[in-house]
């Protein structure tokens, strides 16, 4: 007598992977998810590893869960991959304040991000 499993949301050939929380704006986080949409998964794992930003090993661990999970629990094909969404959302804001000269006070906001990736398989072109 338990509760229905909620029907899936993807396709069958689709994975994704959710990164909460992560310490950085959204507006960065998308220049970094922006590199790897659209690529192979391989590709996009390459790019990654060789990105300067800070936010980019977080990204990368992110792609590579998306990946396990498309590997482990829905047997789909890693060499036939393809990151077909990089999804960023906005998480909370903390504030802050920085004491300022004549007894003001300037805002410090310190933002949080949240980033979906999901893989797709497909069919290698011959």
């Amino acid at each position: 007598m338990s509760k229905q499993a909620r029907p899936r949301s993807l396709a069958d050939t689709e994975a994704k992977a959710v990164a909460r929380m992560l310490r950085v704006s959204p507006q960065k986080l998308n220049l970094v998810a922006q590199l790897i949409r659209g690529k192979k998964a391989s590709t996009a794992l390459a790019d990654l590893e060789f990105s300067h930003k800070r936010i980019a090993r977080d990204v990368k661990k992110c792609l590579q869960s998306a990946i396990a999970n498309a590997e482990n629990n829905h047997d789909l094909d890693i060499d036939d991959l393809v990151v077909a969404q990089a999804h960023v959302g906005k998480g909370l804001v903390i504030k802050r304040f920085h004491p300022r000269g004549r007894g003001r006070a300037g805002k410090i906001l310190k933002p949080f991000s949240h980033l979906t990736i999901v893989v797709r398989q497909v069919e290698a072109s011959a």
